[in-house]
């Protein structure tokens, strides 16, 4: 068949020399090395070993998270930093990789969980933190992990799947997509949406994972505000006792039960005021009351005010048992006191509303190794979601730090970040004592990426 042109014909050969690919995955582990977390997880680890390592264990965790970050499901993806020594130095190999995971076991996992910690602080001290004047909303939710094979504790959940059930807390950065992980529990697949010792345990997690600075001075109201949001499965009267005693506010999903359904036939119209939108604006098709006097609270901690909201449902969408007169009816709890929070019944609805982020970041740390737990034994799955977390918290302060002043990069999702940042081509030269990277100056973020590294290693020192 004779060719039509339309597509140049260029001579392939495996001779290339001094190229390679995905040179942007450097910014992460020089990310890693700056915060003190690779030294911090070699202190972590160092009493696993017998004798002097040939690769330090604080590296390996590291690099397998850079590969994950890279787009790794399986202990596997370390091999594509192996092939690409002199961008990377040495990387060790899959079968040592494995074995450093198999090392972090529930004695580990805690100094695992406070060489993290210790690293963000620096990596806030560097440029990456939040304006701590404000309130920092920690999210909380629960994601099903499918088990194709034989795994330690894998169940059968709740959605008639396979699997895992671990509990998530995100920190709220919407400058960024993505947020940075704070906590993680692995759990069986059967484990309860609304278990409240879970809740708890992350909560105790994510506080601890913040810097010493940020976390909530209980009795203090000058300290740092933070706020536990999560849906209705964390609308438990321990959890809400658990964030008041560590000063921490709420802002939980409440469900819309016989009591609530009672009220909402009753509410006044005028009782009814347009909810907002982020800018301001109202929302169109949406009103907010608060029914705190009408509903028993007692049982709940001193201050907790129940909020409603009705909304039309969007076209097509299927009008549930508890809906009333064609709109849909939600309902949460807060503590947070009248006149905190801008906008009156409305902000605190917009606020908890902004819950629905952690969708996002569930979503994106499954693109993030999160989708797979590659490992038989529990102790293996459980480092390898302590490596999701860490890879989560690399881009993160990475976007934070180097890209503040490219929005579209920033925000820009984890597939269109590989695909424009990480995993850029260059070319390596040596001259002059010096080992020098060439990004292809015809990519169209070459530029941004020469000068997000220059931010990183100024941000650093």
């Amino acid at each position: 068949m004779k060719r039509n042109g339309s597509v140049p014909r260029v001579r392939v050969s495996a001779d290339g020399a001094g190229v390679v690919s995905h040179a942007g995955l450097g910014m992460l582990r020089e990310m890693a090395e700056y915060t003190g977390l690779v030294g911090a997880l070699n202190g972590a680890l160092a009493d696993t070993y017998r004798g002097a390592w040939v690769h330090a264990p604080g590296r390996v965790l590291t690099d397998v998270a850079v590969a994950v970050a890279d787009g790794a499901d399986a202990i596997t993806g370390i091999e594509v930093l192996g092939d690409r020594e002199g961008v990377f130095g040495p990387v060790a190999s899959m079968p040592t990789a494995w074995r450093v995971l198999d090392r972090v076991d529930a004695d580990h996992l805690s100094a695992v969980r406070a060489a993290r910690a210790a690293a963000r602080a620096k990596a806030w001290a560097a440029g990456a933190g939040p304006d701590l004047s404000g309130e920092l909303a920690i999210d909380f939710d629960a994601t099903i992990t499918i088990a194709h094979s034989e795994k330690e504790n894998a169940a059968a959940t709740w959605k008639r799947t396979f699997g895992f059930h671990p509990l998530l807390a995100f920190l709220d950065r919407p400058e960024i997509a993505g947020g940075e992980a704070l906590a993680g529990l692995l759990r069986k697949g059967n484990a309860g949406s609304n278990t409240a010792a879970d809740h708890v345990t992350v909560l105790a997690q994510a506080l601890a994972a913040l810097p010493e600075q940020a976390r909530p001075r209980p009795g203090d109201p000058h300290g740092p505000r933070v706020l536990a949001r999560s849906d209705s499965a964390g609308a438990t009267h321990a959890f809400a006792l658990a964030c008041r005693d560590a000063g921490v506010g709420f802002s939980f999903g409440f469900p819309v039960d016989f009591r609530v359904q009672d009220i909402v036939d009753v509410i006044p119209e005028h009782c009814w005021h347009p909810a907002i939108e982020t800018d301001g604006d109202l929302r169109d098709g949406a009103w907010v009351a608060e029914v705190t006097d009408n509903v028993d609270l007692s049982a709940w901690p001193t201050g907790s005010r129940l909020i409603l909201r009705k909304e039309r449902p969007h076209p097509g969408a299927q009008l549930t048992f508890t809906d009333a007169d064609g709109m849909r009816v939600t309902a949460f709890l807060t503590d947070t006191a009248p006149g905190v929070v801008a906008g009156q019944v409305a902000g605190l609805e917009l606020r908890h509303r902004q819950h629905a982020r952690v969708e996002d970041r569930i979503r994106q740390a499954k693109a993030t190794g999160l989708r797979n737990l590659p490992c038989r034994a529990w102790n293996e799955n459980a480092a390898w979601l302590e490596v999701v977390l860490i890879a989560t918290d690399l881009i993160a302060w990475t976007k934070l730090i180097a890209f503040t002043d490219n929005p579209t990069l920033a925000k820009c999702e984890i597939a269109a970040f590989r695909y424009r940042i990480l995993h850029v081509a260059a070319r390596i030269t040596h001259g002059a004592r010096q080992t020098r990277l060439h990004i292809d100056k015809t990519w169209a973020w070459a530029t941004a990426i020469a000068a997000a590294w220059d931010r990183i290693r100024t941000a650093f020192g």
